[in-house]
């Protein structure tokens, strides 16, 4: 018996705990939560999950070690700046967080879907659906010094070795380090983040 091809085109959406169905490849703003991003930031691990401690290390827990990075680096910076900060990896949220060096391999194909989906979450907290380049920018250094701090506090890597791949360490606090460096529980890593999200969006 010759099998019947499916006429069913392949689903491209996830189901979310909130009830919204998320279009990946035409996401709508009416479709993302903030609920629903803080749940899966706080359960996708950063660096593949190794990284050191009794639990990962999670994407939640570096967005907001990014926005104290932000603040360090810019203490006068715009609120709405920090939010953008706050969310830069929230496509993460549906696809995951994959080392740079897999992104590099997969090429494009990743990249249009993931910036899709930060415009229409842009777009859903009343951000800019293409931020400014300049703001761009200050974000990817924030994020560069906070992945510097990950890299030599939790991923294993020299201090020369995380220098060369991500430039130099941010100085944030020692209090501050210490405390974004230890790896939260899920619960804390979304309670914390919802926090600091509802202290940004007016």
């Amino acid at each position: 018996m010759t099998a019947r091809k499916s006429t069913e085109t392949a689903r491209a959406w996830q189901r979310m705990l909130s009830g919204r169905r998320l279009d990946l490849l035409d996401p709508s703003p009416l479709d993302i939560e903030i609920v629903d991003i803080a749940h899966g930031l706080a359960r996708v691990a950063r660096w593949n999950g190794q990284t050191s401690g009794a639990h990962i290390f999670s994407v939640a827990q570096h967005t907001l070690l990014v926005e104290a990075v932000m603040r360090q680096q810019m203490p006068r910076v715009d609120a709405s700046f920090r939010l953008a900060a706050l969310l830069h990896d929230a496509p993460e949220y549906v696809i995951g967080d994959m080392i740079s060096p897999f992104k590099a391999v997969l090429g494009g194909d990743y990249k249009v879907v993931e910036k899709r989906l930060l415009s229409a979450i842009h777009v859903r907290f009343g951000l800019p659906a293409v931020l400014a380049e300049e703001v761009t920018q200050q974000i990817k250094a924030a994020d560069r010094g906070a992945a510097y701090l990950e890299a030599t506090h939790l991923a294993g890597f020299s201090q020369s070795e995380a220098k060369r791949l991500f430039g130099r360490d941010p100085g944030l606090p020692e209090a501050t380090a210490r405390d974004y460096l230890t790896p939260w529980t899920a619960a804390r890593a979304e309670k914390q983040f919802l926090e600091r999200f509802n202290g940004l969006h007016s």
